[in-house]
Formats: structure tokens, C-alpha cells, sequence
């Protein structure tokens, strides 16, 4: 049964808004990135990862089956690990301090868990 696979309605609202603010969270960061080649390069793929969890997670909640909740989930999965990627990268290259990264780190090592048990449970 398809609505068996699709998460319930509060979670697919509790997770579009934890999506979206993680989102701004990483927007505010861009914003006061320095104003060098590397940080640029880095903040504009962590912009498009964090921003791409946040749209693909709306497109899942709006999904017409149960394979096009999954496909998205997916993609928001992969997404919000590459935003891992670029957060620390940011931090590996001493363009940002890791203290000033580990709260947005953390929000996305939850998102992807959360996201990622959801998508298990759903191919079952």
C-alpha cells in the first residue's frame, strides 16, 4: 500500500521545515564566507547541496506515488551528505574555524540519518 510507504503527514511537514531552515542556516554562512577564490568555489557547492536537500525534500512531500517519495528521498540523502562534504572541506581548509561549523555539521550528520532510515524503511 502506498500510503504505508509515504511518511505521515507530520513528518513530511516537521522535515520540509527542518530542510528549509537548515537551508537559510547555510545561506547566513555564505553570506559572511571571505571574500577569496577557494571560500567562493566552496560556499557555491555548499549552497547548491544544502539548498538541493531542502527543494528535493518539498518536491518528496509532494510526490504522486510511493517510487517518486523514494526517488526524491534519495537524492535528498546524497544531497545532504555532500553538504557534509563541502562543510568540512570549508573546515580542512581553514577557511572557516571548526567551532563555528560543528553546529550546521551536526544538523546534517541528524539529516542524513533521519533521511536515510526513512529511505530504508521505505524500500521495504
Amino acid at each position: 500500500m502506498e500510503e504505508d510507504i509515504i511518511p505521515n503527514v507530520s513528518f513530511n511537514e516537521a522535515y520540509r521545515a527542518r530542510t528549509k531552515q537548515a537551508a537559510l542556516r547555510v545561506i547566513r554562512l555564505y553570506q559572511q564566507l571571505p571574500r577569496t577564490g577557494e571560500a567562493t568555489i566552496l560556499g557555491k557547492q555548499l549552497l547548491r547541496s544544502s539548498t538541493s536537500v531542502a527543494a528535493n525534500f518539498r518536491a518528496a512531500c509532494r510526490g504522486r506515488s510511493s517510487a517518486e517519495w523514494y526517488a526524491k528521498l534519495c537524492i535528498c540523502v546524497e544531497e545532504a551528505d555532500e553538504t557534509l562534504f563541502w562543510l568540512e572541506l570549508l573546515s580542512d581548509a581553514g577557511i572557516l574555524s571548526p567551532l563555528r561549523l560543528h553546529s550546521l555539521q551536526q544538523e546534517y550528520v541528524e539529516l542524513v540519518s533521519v533521511l536515510a532510515t526513512a529511505r530504508k524503511r521505505a524500500r521495504k
